[in-house]
C-alpha cells in the first residue's frame, strides 16, 4: 500500500528525535502526529487511530511500556503496530517490551535510514493478507477480519503474533526454521533474534490458552491440535 494513506504517531519527549523521525517520514509520504509524553499519546492515539505507533521508552508521565499496556487492552487498537524507542540496551527491557505487545525495537541513536527501513518493512508486511480462513477443532484463524477464534470467543493477537501463528498454522505439522520464520514473519529488512520468537510463541500459548505450537528443540516449531 502507498505509505501516503498511512499514518504514524510518534511519541518521544526530546524534541530533536521527533524532529528528525518527522521530517524523514513526512518526506516519505506518511502522515505524522506526534505528542511529548505517555498521556498526551495515548490522547492522540485515541484521537487519530494511527497505523503506527513509535513510542520512546522512558517518557515522563507514563513510558513507552506503560502506553504499550494500555493500548494493547483495548480492542481498537488490536491492528496497530507498536515500534519501541529504546536507549536502554539490555535484553529484558527489550524483551519486556516485546512481552507487551509491541512488534518491533529499534535502540537509539537512531539512523534516519534504519528507522525508515524498520517501519516500511512493519507496515509493508502488515498489509499483506491471506485469503484462506484456517479452521482446526476449536480454532478459527480469520485473516480476512484478523480475527482468531477460540470455542467461539475472539482472542486478540498483536500483528506479529497473529502473522506468526498463521504461518504455522497454515501447514500443521511441518517444521519451521527459526531463520524461514525471521524471513516469514519479520522480512529480511529486520534484525531480531531467537530470543524475539521465543517472546513471541510464549505469548500465542498464553493468549489461546491451547497447546498447538510445538518446540523442536533446536529446529523451530511446527502447529499441532
Amino acid at each position: 500500500m502507498d505509505p501516503r494513506t498511512r499514518k504514524v504517531l510518534i511519541a518521544d519527549d526530546e524534541p530533536d528525535i521527533v524532529e528528525i523521525l518527522k521530517y524523514n517520514l513526512s518526506k516519505e509520504g506518511y502522515e505524522v502526529v506526534t505528542a511529548k509524553d505517555g498521556d498526551e499519546a495515548l490522547d492522540k492515539a485515541k484521537l487519530t487511530h494511527p497505523d503506527l505507533v513509535v513510542l520512546d521508552i522512558m517518557m515522563p508521565k507514563k513510558t513507552g511500556v506503560e502506553v504499550c499496556e494500555i493500548m494493547r487492552a483495548q480492542p481498537v487498537f488490536k491492528d496497530t503496530l507498536i515500534l519501541f524507542l529504546t536507549a536502554l540496551n539490555d535484553e529484558s527491557t527489550q524483551i519486556k517490551g516485546l512481552e507487551t505487545g509491541a512488534d518491533d525495537y529499534i535502540s537509539k541513536p537512531v539512523s534516519p535510514k534504519v528507522f525508515l527501513s524498520r517501519v516500511n518493512a512493519l507496515l509493508r508486511r502488515a498489509n499483506k493478507t491471506e485469503a484462506k480462513t484456517i479452521q482446526v477443532a476449536n480454532l478459527t484463524i480469520d485473516p480476512e477480519r484478523f480475527v482468531v477464534l477460540v470455542d467461539g470467543k475472539d482472542v486478540a493477537l498483536a500483528k506479529k503474533e497473529f502473522e506468526l501463528l498463521y504461518l504455522l498454522a497454515a501447514k500443521p505439522g511441518r517444521v519451521f526454521l527459526r531463520n524461514e520464520i525471521m524471513s516469514q514473519v519479520w522480512g529480511n529488512d529486520v534484525i531480531v533474534g531467537d530470543r524475539t520468537i521465543d517472546v513471541h510463541i510464549r505469548k500465542i500459548r498464553q493468549k489461546l490458552g491451547i497447546d498447538c505450537i510445538t518446540t523442536v528443540k533446536g529446529v523451530g516449531y511446527k502447529f499441532e491440535l
